[in-house]
């Protein structure tokens, strides 16, 4: 009897994971879109990304509101350590949104995707030398493989140039932001649900956005009813949908195999600039994909 227990349970597990991992790159492909959405925005970075947020909370908090509250990871925030921890969360996220937003401004959406989806050197990194976890070889072979991928894929579409450098650097401080917020919310969701995480820590963020927006000295109003829809898709679509199917799966996941699985993102990335944008891609880009799926794979097979 114990040992059929342990079967079933070992299996409910397995299934978890899967519906999790479907989840994951399900997501990745939702924020896929949001450079695209930046790119096509009237309005600038900051204000964009503060719209990310103004339209998506809403959303997310009738979804929080909604939910039954039952389980260990449905409670609600009730300490100074709970808000804490979903305020580092919030602010994590605006500077990941922030310098990112700025740096599809100063270089392509290339460089851009590219440089901000090294967070999993980060995320790999703080796992090791903060929480003490060890990775076995497989996962770091995987890790190397998929990022070796993306350079590649971004290959013909990457402009290392003086003009980029700016956009460049904070493409890089992106990474270490989003690797921030990966690991905060990989340690939240063992407590808190989807929604409760993406409502409190979005309402963090936009908070910290909107001053940064006024004093950018950047519009708030989008001109046109295809600015303001341009900003609902954003929220709706690459925020409330894609951004929350990955905190999904982070309650199931390793933050670091999710970290190394979100490089699906830029071959989506890629692919929609090539189709909505006309940046190129080509056979090269092809290649650079197919690697950064042999090392997802790799890195499952090494992950915990």
């Amino acid at each position: 009897m114990t040992d059929a227990s342990t079967l079933a349970s070992a299996a409910r597990v397995d299934a978890a994971q899967r519906i999790a991992l479907i989840a994951l790159l399900t997501g990745a492909i939702g924020i896929a879109f949001s450079p695209i959405f930046v790119r096509l925005s009237e309005l600038g970075p900051t204000a964009t990304a503060f719209w990310r947020l103004g339209f998506s909370v809403p959303v997310l908090w009738a979804w929080m509101a909604l939910e039954p509250k039952r389980g260990a990871r449905t409670r609600s925030p009730s300490s100074v350590s709970d808000y804490a921890r979903l305020t580092a969360a919030g602010l994590f996220f605006a500077g990941d949104l922030t310098a990112w937003h700025w740096s599809i401004k100063y270089t392509s959406v290339a460089n851009s995707t590219l440089l901000a989806n090294f967070a999993p050197i980060f995320v790999t990194l703080v796992s090791w030398l903060v929480f003490k976890e060890r990775f076995s070889r497989t996962f770091v072979l995987g890790l190397v493989l998929s990022i070796g991928g993306a350079v590649v894929l971004m290959g013909q579409s990457l402009q290392l140039s003086p003009e980029h450098l700016f956009g460049d650097a904070l493409g890089m401080l992106t990474a270490l932001f989003y690797g921030g917020y990966i690991l905060s919310v990989g340690r939240l969701r063992a407590e808190f649900s989807t929604a409760t995480i993406m409502t409190w820590s979005g309402v963090v963020t936009g908070v910290a956005l909107l001053p940064v927006a006024m004093l950018s000295g950047e519009s708030l109003v989008a001109g046109t009813a295809y600015g303001w829809a341009v900003l609902l898709g954003l929220a709706l679509f690459s925020h409330a949908g894609g951004q929350s199917l990955i905190a999904y799966a982070l309650a199931h996941l390793p933050a670091a195999f999710s970290s190394v699985s979100l490089l699906i993102q830029p071959a989506a990335a890629a692919i929609l600039a090539w189709i909505l944008l006309d940046e190129p891609l080509g056979l090269l880009q092809a290649i650079g994909a197919l690697i950064v799926l042999a090392g997802i794979l790799m890195a499952r097979r090494g992950s915990r």
